[in-house]
């Protein structure tokens, strides 16, 4: 495994060969429900316009990429760990976990695996580590774009589950809101009971 960091458009282009995946995660953060990874392997003859970091992208834009990359791309495919893993295992070695279910969940095998950060788990093929790949490397970004859907998705429907926790607005994320329903309401079976606040809480 390498770790790309300041990655050049000559060494992105020597790595992105083949039928490579993308592997991003979503979730790392709150105190509340799954980290959620995709892994994605993109068609270089049918190309998607727009792809970037999820974050940098607006609600909206995400939502027609995220279908655009259903329709477009080789394979896609979701990954998880659920907060009782992520309190087994710790929060880096869930979503590794995760990431390892993303890809072999792909219905092609990749040629290898391109991950963003600093870290990839072993997925029993090449694989690299890309610093900020989320905004430089298409399948990436599909990826980012991917999980962060899903993961929002998911928020909304825990939303409608528990609307006092307001989750449809901070996304589980440690915010005031969030650590006031805490105090208020208490913890929920789907909070993370190894992160401090949650910890605190209960």
């Amino acid at each position: 495994m390498a770790v790309f960091k300041g990655i050049t458009p000559e060494q992105i282009e020597l790595i992105c060969i083949g039928q490579y995946a993308g592997v991003d995660e979503v979730g790392r953060g709150p105190l509340v429900g799954n980290v959620v990874t995709a892994a994605v392997i993109l068609d270089p003859n049918n190309p998607i316009v727009g792809l970037n970091d999820s974050k940098k992208l607006s609600e909206k834009k995400r939502e027609l990429l995220f279908n655009q990359i259903q329709e477009k791309a080789l394979s896609v495919s979701v990954g998880a760990a659920t907060p009782i893993e992520i309190d087994e295992l710790n929060i880096l070695h869930a979503t590794m976990l995760a990431m390892q279910r993303a890809v072999a969940g792909l219905s092609i095998k990749p040629s290898s695996v391109l991950v963003d950060g600093n870290r990839c788990p072993d997925f029993g093929m090449q694989s690299h580590a890309i610093i900020k790949g989320d905004g430089l490397i298409d399948a990436i970004s599909a990826a980012s774009i991917i999980a962060k859907v899903i993961r929002d998705r998911e928020m909304e429907q825990l939303a409608q589950q528990y609307p006092q926790y307001g989750f449809e607005k901070h996304k589980g994320y440690p915010t005031k809101a969030h650590f006031e329903a805490l105090a208020n309401y208490g913890v929920l079976a789907e909070h993370r009971k190894s992160f401090r606040p949650v910890r605190e809480a209960m």
